[in-house]
């Protein structure tokens, strides 16, 4: 992990100087119920009183699971968690269509029909694999500059097109006469809400999503994710670094290279080096005396600093 030691910033309020927190990695939230992920975010901003923080990847109110939040500096490397591929279990509830297409949503239409284990497992193979998917009408993507959501909520009705994501596998976990509950893995952008409804009308029924739970989020999974609330019980400095994960966790997948000296001084600098790896990379993890110094690219024998983390 990297931690700085303590420095100071003046409340302009108050003339004070408080003792501001320099941590450059990640905490993994077991995100509760109920809760928007901006709100987590604020939280743990809060607690570990970090200039900067954000997180890996939105998850509904309703939902839980791994919520990855980067801290200082490891908020460069947010794109690769948000780009990397997500799991969850979700149960989907048989017989009821919803506006929003989970338990929240007003119920729009209602079916008698209850798919069977054999139905379902029959089916799953359609699912698998690059499929299209049209998006909730209650998502964050943007129509001419506004939020879908927001537009349907005013009553607008929101049409949104259809778009290629990949299913990387989808199991039945279990089942009882009116759910089904399943896990999925699949790539950035997949709305688990719109899987719960094809599925559904394929079976001949209409379903919503009841329960939902992200189970991986890029590199992160369920075992480095700590509930919230225990989070908030620490509340001790030389505590909370426990659970700070280096920055470059979140990199695992990108090569790295080491460099020393006045190397590492004109990197930072923003300098272009010659490269001690030959091959052209368009992401490489720089390291300097055992730190993350920056992101580069490798190109024609030339390594070119990206971001550069001031740790």
């Amino acid at each position: 992990m990297f931690v700085l030691g303590p420095c100071f910033r003046r409340d302009d309020a108050s003339g004070v100087e408080k003792m501001v927190n320099n941590y450059h990695g990640w905490i993994i939230v077991d995100k509760p119920e109920g809760m928007t992920s901006a709100h987590v975010v604020a939280k743990i901003k809060r607690l570990f009183n970090s200039k900067k923080a954000g997180h890996g990847g939105t998850l509904d109110p309703f939902a839980t699971g791994v919520l990855p939040i980067a801290l200082g500096e490891a908020t460069k490397t947010l794109s690769y968690v948000l780009e990397g591929n997500k799991a969850y279990r979700f149960e989907v509830q048989w017989g009821e269509a919803r506006t929003t297409q989970d338990r929240e949503g007003e119920v729009t239409a209602t079916s008698n029909k209850r798919p069977s284990k054999q139905e379902i497992e029959a089916i799953l193979p359609e699912f698998t694999g690059p499929i299209e998917q049209v998006p909730p009408a209650y998502s964050a993507i943007k129509v001419d500059g506004k939020r879908a959501y927001a537009l349907a909520r005013a009553g607008q009705d929101v049409t949104l097109p259809p778009r290629q994501v990949t299913i990387n596998s989808l199991k039945l976990v279990s089942t009882t006469p009116d759910s089904a509950t399943f896990e999925v893995a699949c790539t950035k952008g997949t709305y688990v809400r719109s899987l719960a409804r094809d599925i559904a009308l394929r079976l001949g029924t209409v379903g919503y999503v009841k329960t939902l739970r992200r189970l991986l989020a890029a590199p992160f999974s369920e075992k480095d994710a700590i509930l919230l609330d225990s989070l908030l019980k620490v509340g001790h400095n030389t505590e909370l670094i426990n659970y700070v994960l280096p920055l470059q966790d979140a990199l695992a997948d990108i090569l790295a290279l080491e460099i020393e000296g006045i190397e590492a001084v004109r990197l930072r600098q923003g300098q272009t080096l010659i490269s001690p790896h030959k091959g052209d990379e368009d992401v490489v993890l720089v390291f300097s005396e055992g730190k993350p110094l920056a992101l580069g690219k490798v190109k024609e024998g030339l390594l070119t600093p990206l971001r550069v983390f001031n740790i």
